[in-house]
């Protein structure tokens, strides 16, 4: 029996026994919350992964110096109380007095200068690299006043300071390392890191401690059980028969069936994350490919016609999802979708690979690392073009690996930009000439390494136009939609999810 069979099955009698409605979330108030997450983190170092939920985890249990609304997108003070540029490349940040870090160890100028200038050495190789190599140095100015000091000119950083790097206890993190640090992390967030099973749970607990004033607040729910669940159809039996509170990722189809039992509620959110396949342009696989299709505009050209995005979007995704035609999320300072657009041509994509020398198509491996169902929908339009992907579904890191090892030729990523509503957190990342960036373009790299220290806002706004512009015409990539998150939780707990994508725990609460 199919699982989509079984949960009909269990929903079904979920739905005459009410499932212990009453007893099972009689306990739960003010408690534990129980929930899962998808993907297991590599280490809980935020430096050194690159997950989604390692931005979860840091929101819990570290803070950021700065906090941004998730509803507003208003910044307001959390570990810094004020900040203002006393030039273009210099900012000061008042910082706030009386915070403790988890094991005890009192906050101060030190740790910010100590972390971020640790993340901003390009020694340490820190993942999210793009995100901190435009400090140039961070100088203590007083126990509690600290300047960053930029290479040039760098408007979002305070965005930037508000999701992307996370304060650590220096003394610690100097004695124990990245290694230790990312099995027994310190922060000063309201919640602790208590246990961890590598792969397995992690347990937060409440810090009795965490500072009055936070934007935060102090959590009310006291304990989090975090557990590593993939697969979708352990996570959705164990929400229905109160094993977990909370999950998310359930697909579409599968959520409207949770939807129907009496304990569960769903809500469907758009997020700031995009889907898109990026092809080896540059020929970076060369040592491991000898044809490689990709390096011809028009095949570029044929993949974007090929696949009919909308489609996807409204039937797999569902939810609020869009398509794109950018590689940006469409709130994100600088997205513009004022591109070469290609719609739907099945038709169109055949005469230009035909064109381009392939007139019977061409095989080639086809990498994934989530959403079989969507991969699987684009392996199906390829065909029909003549293109036939072997679908080969891998864990992130191990993708990831071999992307920038250069053995992929077609890939498709999804990016949810640490929610960072500016257009820098997604396309520097790809298109700067990093390890990920397999285009190269070295106009596309004039334009953004100048976007990046623009301090016009109109202006800035027409360097990236004109980046973007330059990839759709190229046709780098093929931008597909935004991603819908599916939450689904026990209806006996009030949370908002928000489109960042970052659930906050700290704000909700058991009726």
């Amino acid at each position: 029996m199919g699982f989509r069979n079984c949960l009909v099955l269990v929903l079904a009698l979920a739905l005459m026994t009410g499932f212990a409605a009453g007893p099972a979330a009689a306990g739960k108030k003010g408690g534990t919350i129980n929930i899962a997450l998808e993907k297991e983190l590599e280490t809980l170092d935020w430096y050194f992964n690159t997950a989604r939920e390692g931005i979860v985890l840091s929101q819990h249990a570290y803070d950021f110096l700065i906090y941004r609304d998730p509803v507003t997108f208003e910044h307001k003070p959390l570990l810094a109380t004020s900040w203002k540029w006393l030039s273009d490349t210099v900012l000061e940040l008042e910082l706030r007095q009386g915070v403790v870090f988890h094991n005890g160890a009192k906050f101060s100028a030190d740790d910010v200068v100590y972390i971020l200038n640790y993340a901003a050495n390009p020694d340490n190789k820190v993942k999210y690299w793009t995100y901190v190599n435009w400090i140039k140095e961070v100088k203590k100015m007083g126990d509690y006043k600290v300047q960053i000091v930029t290479h040039k000119p760098f408007p979002p950083a305070i965005e930037f300071l508000s999701c992307a790097m996370p304060i650590y206890p220096k003394d610690y993190y100097a004695q124990v390392g990245s290694k230790g640090f990312g099995v027994k992390p310190i922060g000063t967030g309201p919640y602790k890191v208590a246990e961890v099973e590598p792969g397995k749970k992690i347990v937060l607990e409440a810090f009795d401690q965490y500072f009055a004033g936070s934007p935060k607040g102090k959590p009310a729910i006291k304990r989090i059980v975090w557990r590593t669940i993939a697969e979708v159809n352990t996570k959705a039996a164990e929400l229905m028969t109160g094993g977990l509170d909370w999950c998310w990722l359930i697909p579409a189809d599968q959520a409207a069936k949770l939807a129907q039992a009496p304990n569960i509620k769903v809500v469907e959110g758009e997020t700031m994350r995009v889907g898109f396949l990026f092809m080896d342009a540059a020929n970076i696989s060369k040592d491991a490919f000898p044809d490689n299709p990709f390096t011809k505009l028009k095949v570029r050209q044929a993949m974007n016609y090929a696949i009919d995005a909308p489609t996807i979007a409204k039937t797999l995704a569902g939810g609020q999802s869009k398509p794109i035609d950018s590689i940006c999320y469409p709130t994100q300072f600088g997205c513009t979708g004022d591109v070469a657009k290609y719609p739907y041509d099945p038709a169109k994509a055949k005469q230009l690979l035909a064109e381009a020398g392939y007139p019977d198509g061409f095989e080639v491996d086809f990498y994934v690392y989530r959403d079989r169902s969507y991969s699987e929908a684009i392996v199906g339009y390829l065909a029909k073009a003549g293109v036939k992907a072997k679908l080969i579904q891998l864990q992130y890191s191990a993708m990831r690996e071999k992307f920038q090892g250069g053995k992929v030729q077609l890939a498709f990523w999804t990016w949810g930009s640490n929610s960072i509503n500016d257009i820098s957190a997604i396309i520097d990342y790809w298109f700067m000439h990093t390890s990920d960036d397999v285009a190269r373009d070295p106009k596309v790299l004039e334009l953004l390494t100048a976007a990046g220290g623009e301090m016009n806002v109109e202006k800035r706004k027409a360097l990236y136009k004109e980046a973007l512009q330059i990839i759709a015409s190229q046709a780098y990539t093929v931008p597909l939609f935004t991603w819908v998150s599916n939450y689904c939780f026990s209806s006996e707990l009030d949370f908002t999810p928000h489109s960042d994508e970052t659930p906050r725990f700290f704000s909700a609460k058991w009726k």
